[in-house]
């Protein structure tokens, strides 16, 4: 349960972000290439520090790495509300990016030791908890601004939250193993760099890190321009945005609970072959139509139908690598170098071509999966 409470608060934090990118721009003055950087840079620093986090998680004290990055996540949405320009608010994200490394990817890391033989399904109840969240964001977001309370006191309020899930954790934590006492050799982490390097070169690491990579593209990068795309391609208010934001995760969080029961009678990969070409029809049609009731149930279906990409996906990276759950953080950030520089290059080409042209870059995220799956045969 303290898992699943961890991944909730963070995606909850996703979710109020991604909803208020409108009221942020516009209170901040900041243009999409600063959007791109924002949702770019912190995650190519984390995908730095990490690396170092994920090896320490399986040589050293997890509980304290955990602990320690819960901290620095309270912290760093307490700056986050503070930050009055671009410069203060890229510093916020790049302290919260690697504090949420320690914090929520380790706690995931975890869960997936406690139960190897159901990965697949302890990654959908995972999910599903981080579903919640994001559906919950912009519901937060919206009483919020309906409370004149604003943006900025959400993060606040948000910064507490964490606060009182840092005691419970405290609490609740296993303590880490006996042999783990002594901050290790640098040595010794070297090493563990080497191992995840050496990983990256069998190709069933290589495939499922990097097509979690592609699979974001429909995920947390789409997430990311959502609102945006929602005001300023069809033309509806921040308020309104808002709403299809809730549309998209609400169907998502609906899809993620039915794929709880779903993993108990259905393989993961066949489901996700099939996901994935239904997304390759719908988000087209989402881009392509006009009128903005069928968009919105355009969206809605998409959300529902990329559910269980990032849980599977995942899964079946730590399969790949049994007995090195933090060291699949480490692979993760190597590979997710690439990876965060797609939100970047998307800024970037709205800001030449306009949102509405840059958006289709997205589709690149399903090309990959429908390109990059193994066979039914294949997949053992």
């Amino acid at each position: 349960m303290l898992y699943l409470l961890i991944e909730f608060l963070d995606e909850l934090v996703f979710g109020v972000t991604g909803a208020a990118w409108p009221l942020i721009r516009a209170d901040l003055g900041l243009n999409y290439v600063q959007i791109g950087i924002l949702l770019a840079v912190p995650g190519l620093f984390s995908s730095i520090v990490e690396p170092f986090l994920g090896i320490l998680g399986d040589v050293w004290k997890r509980r304290a790495l955990i602990l320690g990055g819960g901290v620095l996540f309270a912290l760093a949405l307490f700056l986050t509300a503070l930050s009055q320009n671009f410069i203060l608010l890229l510093s916020s994200f790049i302290l919260f990016y690697p504090s949420s490394g320690a914090f929520v990817s380790l706690s995931q890391a975890t869960l997936m030791d406690s139960a190897p033989a159901r990965r697949e399904h302890n990654m959908a109840r995972w999910t599903f908890a981080g579903s919640l969240g994001v559906v919950t964001g912009p519901l937060v977001l919206s009483a919020a601004l309906a409370l004149s309370f604003g943006w900025r006191g959400v993060f606040f309020a948000l910064a507490g939250f964490t606060l009182v899930i840092l005691l419970f954790a405290w609490k609740r934590l296993p303590p880490s193993a006996p042999h783990h006492t002594a901050l290790p050799r640098f040595s010794a982490i070297l090493d563990g760099l080497r191992f995840a390097f050496s990983a990256l070169r069998r190709k069933e690491v290589l495939r499922w890190a990097i097509l979690l990579e592609f699979s974001d593209l429909l995920l947390d990068v789409l997430y990311g321009f959502l609102a945006l795309y929602f005001v300023d391609v069809a033309g509806l208010a921040p308020a309104q945005a808002a709403l299809a934001v809730a549309v998209w995760t609400g169907l998502g969080l609906l899809g993620d609970l039915l794929l709880i029961p779903l993993l108990e009678k259905v393989r993961g990969l066949d489901y996700l072959r099939i996901s994935v070409i239904i997304e390759l029809v719908l988000f087209p049609a989402f881009l392509l139509t006009p009128n903005i009731w069928l968009k919105m149930v355009l969206l809605g279906l998409l959300g529902f139908f990329n559910s269980g990409w990032y849980a599977i996906l995942q899964a079946r990276l730590y399969a790949a690598m049994p007995g090195q759950s933090g060291t699949v953080m480490t692979v993760g950030n190597v590979t997710g170098l690439f990876g965060r520089l797609l939100p970047f290059g998307i800024g970037l080409a709205a800001e030449t071509f306009g949102l509405g042209a840059a958006i289709w870059l997205l589709l690149l995220g399903p090309v990959a999966l429908f390109i990059g799956l193994p066979l039914r045969r294949q997949a053992g």
